[in-house]
């Protein structure tokens, strides 16, 4: 895949290993065929657009929780920033150290000059993607694929 390419839907999702802010380790196999993952790349902590962002994802956790779906919150920074921003924003999901961005490469989210792309890709748990696009998104297109995903599964 080019890193200048977002994913597609219905590609499967590469498998990737990283550290959270909260010390955990995140391998994305562990979630196959038990929840969906929610992937939100987005190129820097404490930016007022990625800031917006996040938070949004914040006020629809329950909905998301309801549909089950966990949601990772994707950059470089490292994991005492990522820690920082996540506390004073009150965000309920960790955010993923993607050091050298690794990550994004594997999603099509690495722009030029080492620049981030903003992207929210939408892994469902069979391990493809149910959603990629790039930009910020309203929460509530997400949560429509996975009201239709969880009806089509039923």
């Amino acid at each position: 895949m080019k890193n200048n390419r977002l994913i597609s839907v219905g590609e499967v999702a590469p498998d990737f290993k990283a550290v959270a802010s909260d010390g955990s380790q995140v391998h994305l196999a562990q979630y196959k065929n038990i929840r969906n993952v929610l992937l939100v790349l987005y190129p820097g902590d404490n930016t007022p657009i990625c800031t917006a962002q996040l938070c949004e994802v914040r006020d629809e956790w329950s909905a998301l929780i309801a549909l089950d779906t966990v949601a990772f919150g994707v950059n470089p920074a490292s994991k005492e920033s990522h820690q920082q921003f996540s506390g004073k924003n009150r965000l309920p999901f960790p955010l993923i150290v993607d050091e050298g961005g690794e990550i994004a490469s594997l999603y099509g989210c690495k722009a030029f000059f080492g620049m981030r792309r903003r992207a929210v890709v939408l892994i469902g748990k069979h391990g493809r993607v149910l959603f990629a696009e790039t930009g910020k998104p309203p929460v509530n297109k997400i949560l429509a694929v996975l009201r239709q995903a969880q009806d089509s599964a039923e």
